[in-house]
């Protein structure tokens, strides 16, 4: 039987994995709302990042994570609320980790990381 063919940068089971990592999240960071977006991202990129969080359900509780591989473009975008349990400094370390895992040509392990280590700087405080 032939597998069903899919759109964009990942398998079925890198999509799974994010899957599992979004729900993790969901449950344990903190009382946040998680999402992912890849794809591109107009000029200026963290614009365009702002404008997709400001269109979720929740944007203060919300912490987005907006990849653009094509454009080797990152942005996590947390809401107000968002930001006094994962500050900028926190954020921006988990960028670094998450970019080091694209450098290896891991994509959807970057997100998986990036995902697990905003959920669990979330818990914490």
């Amino acid at each position: 039987m032939r597998q069903p063919m899919l759109e964009g940068p990942f398998d079925v089971k890198e999509l799974l994995h994010i899957d599992e990592a979004l729900s993790v999240a969901e449950r344990d960071g903190g009382g946040l709302h998680y999402s992912v977006y890849v794809g591109p991202l107009h000029d200026p990129v963290r614009g365009a990042a702002e404008e997709l969080h400001d269109r979720l359900a929740d944007p203060d509780r919300s912490v987005l994570i907006a990849v653009s591989p094509e454009q080797r473009q990152l942005e996590i975008v947390t809401g107000r609320l968002a930001q006094e349990k994962v500050p900028d400094r926190s954020a921006a370390l988990v960028v670094f980790s998450m970019e080091a895992a694209f450098g290896a040509g891991q994509l959807a392990g970057g997100i998986v990381t990036g995902l697990r280590m905003l959920a669990e700087t979330a818990q914490g405080r």
